[in-house]
């Protein structure tokens, strides 16, 4: 097929992709406790008691990391991202390294070997950030609870501002989660 004629049916055809769904609702935390005293922003990553960062909205770098799961999560995580969910036409695009991301996804139970290293991916996350919890192992270790090489759920060893529940979760959730950060 010549340019000219690709051109042509371009023009023709039209756009050719499903219209994106309603824009997610804005994410809510609980409110502070009525004895807490009143807080100013937090400086330590966390999002504010009733929203997160206005400086997140629209566009958000994501590194992932596999605390210790069975890859099912991994999985929908990967198809989330694919051609068909495409979380990145949201604002959402994974990114290899902490220093470069905005949000820290965390799947699995977190184990000993990676309780550490999650700590410091997040640390290394410049603020604000977010981190979310994607499946039940990441939020109350699932299947895994009571192992022996298991240190905890994802909040146990890091602050978790949003959580994903599902065994694994599927990757519409993933994706609305997203847009929940994105505001998209």
């Amino acid at each position: 097929m010549s340019a000219l004629r690709l051109a042509r049916l371009i023009r023709r055809v039209g756009r050719i992709a499903e219209p994106a769904l309603p824009a997610p609702l804005p994410i809510t935390l609980p409110a502070p406790l009525p004895a807490d005293p009143p807080t100013d922003p937090p400086t330590d990553g966390r999002a504010l008691p009733s929203e997160l960062p206005s400086e997140l909205r629209g566009s958000v770098q994501v590194r992932h990391v596999d605390a210790g799961s069975c890859n099912g999560c991994e999985i929908e995580v990967g198809a989330a991202f694919g051609p068909v969910y495409d979380a990145e036409r949201y604002g959402a695009r994974l990114v290899a390294s902490p220093r470069h991301a905005d949000a820290v996804l965390v799947t699995g139970v977190v184990t000993r070997n990676m309780a550490e290293p999650l700590r410091r991916t997040v640390e290394a996350t410049p603020r604000p950030r977010v981190v979310l919890a994607v499946g039940d192992c990441a939020v109350d270790c699932g299947l895994f609870a009571r192992g022996h090489a298991v240190v905890g759920p994802a909040s146990s060893v890091v602050d978790v501002d949003l959580e994903v529940r599902g065994c694994p979760p599927e990757p519409e959730q993933i994706v609305a989660a997203l847009r929940r950060v994105t505001g998209r």
